[in-house]
């Protein structure tokens, strides 16, 4: 039996956290998998940015890429990967360029999810151009946004329709309020929300390949309080169609690594942001859910590097749509297409792949979110974002919170 290594590479911008726990739990885990004959270990290494040969090979069989939506040589040299040396790489590159908030609304509209009413604003402003004056005068139509609001249903929200992490993200209750927010959107396109109003829980999905996991999120809390530490607040069945409905998009779109939020109003649920291909994996947002998110990095980079999953290059919806083109309730045409989700991700293979050879990651995970280590990550995190006189502080906080996890079972 000869022995074979698999090469990881991590592409990272500003992410310090989870990448030094990452690279400490490898090392732990110490991992000696039989694989078709071969012994596997696994090895670590950050990419880094320079000039590249097209035609040079890529030494990596996978890559976990925190940096090509804004990052652009990164993301060309992972393309790159991708065509010429079959490179596995999540997300999808060309999914997170192409698809932004507007188009994933658009494409769950159409499998029937009740996405509230939407609209898309020309911008305010616009950057100047030798075409731009004829085009507006030709083309423009002046309208007015009240009407826009009393078709839509006040109040409504005025958010940037690529997204951008609550930037610009505005509840207009009024057209006083509606005029303002648009008058200073500058040259962002907008879209125009209707907001859900009277809901009673307000959930964020993580999914990760085929792992899930649904937390109470307040997004009227600073940043360090947004994701709740709460158990058990919704019924079995409402995590169960939340999971769905995550996997769903995910599979859609490509991508593997995503999150979903959804709020619950008279027993139904409406996804109103999920289009979030480089999701929040930092310790000073996620705390005490921080553990989990590490151990699916671990889990599901470990299984395609193993197994050399194939990446699946383009995006084919057809199955999709034909399952919408069915005279089916909502909730049928959801099992189908998460039936189809499931099988893109593989999880019955991956949960036996995890349960053969990753049965010891957990207590694992246990034993280095109480080391030094562990804390020391927390604290580089802290301090790269809070001024000096709160790193102590918060770090303790963030901290408390991970031995809480510990404390409670590793849930």
């Amino acid at each position: 039996m000869a022995e074979a290594v698999r090469h990881i590479g991590l592409s990272l911008g500003a992410d310090l956290c989870w990448p030094l726990c990452f690279e400490h739990m490898i090392q732990r885990l110490d991992l000696r998998i039989p694989w078709q004959g071969d012994t596997l270990r696994f090895e670590v290494e950050r990419v880094t940015i320079e000039p590249f040969d097209l035609r040079q090979p890529v030494k990596y069989d996978v890559v976990v890429d925190r940096l090509t939506h804004w990052y652009h040589t990164s993301r060309e040299w992972i393309k790159k990967g991708i065509l010429l040396n079959d490179l596995y790489v999540f997300n999808n590159p060309w999914s997170i360029q192409a698809n932004e908030k507007h188009t994933s609304y658009c494409a769950m509209m159409k499998l029937g999810m009740p996405i509230p009413e939407t609209w898309m604003l020309p911008p305010k402003s616009y950057e100047p151009t030798p075409d731009l004056k004829p085009t507006l005068t030709r083309y423009a139509r002046l309208f007015d946004i009240e009407k826009v609001g009393e078709e839509i249903g006040w109040p409504f929200f005025l958010k940037p329709y690529d997204g951008g992490g609550w930037r610009a993200v505005t509840r207009v209750a009024d057209e006083k309020a509606a005029r303002k927010a648009y008058e200073e959107s500058g040259k962002m396109v907008m879209h125009a929300q209707a907001s859900v109003e009277g809901f009673d829980l307000f959930v964020r999905c993580i999914g990760f390949g085929p792992q899930t996991r649904c937390v109470l999120y307040d997004p009227a809390a600073p940043l360090h309080d947004r994701y709740t530490m709460k158990s058990g607040f919704m019924p079995a069945a409402d995590e169960d169609h939340l999971r769905r409905v995550t996997l769903t998009i995910n599979a859609f779109f490509g991508w593997e690594f995503n999150s979903c939020e959804s709020l619950r109003k008279k027993d139904v649920w409406y996804p109103i942001d999920f289009a979030n291909p480089c999701p929040d994996s930092q310790v000073t947002s996620l705390h005490f859910h921080f553990p989990w998110l590490v151990k699916a990095y671990l889990r599901w980079t470990i299984f395609c590097a193993a197994t050399k999953r194939k990446m699946r290059r383009t995006l084919d919806w057809e199955p999709f749509y034909a399952v919408a083109a069915q005279d089916l309730s909502y909730r049928e045409k959801l099992d189908r297409y998460a039936k189809i989700a499931e099988e893109r991700f593989e999880t019955a293979r991956f949960e036996e792949f995890c349960k053969q050879h990753l049965g010891h990651l957990d207590e694992v995970a246990f034993e280095f979110f109480g080391s030094p280590e562990a804390k020391e990550a927390v604290r580089l995190k802290v301090a790269a974002l809070f001024p000096e006189h709160e790193v102590e502080k918060f770090t303790e906080l963030f901290w408390s919170r991970i031995q809480d996890w510990r404390r409670q079972g590793c849930p």
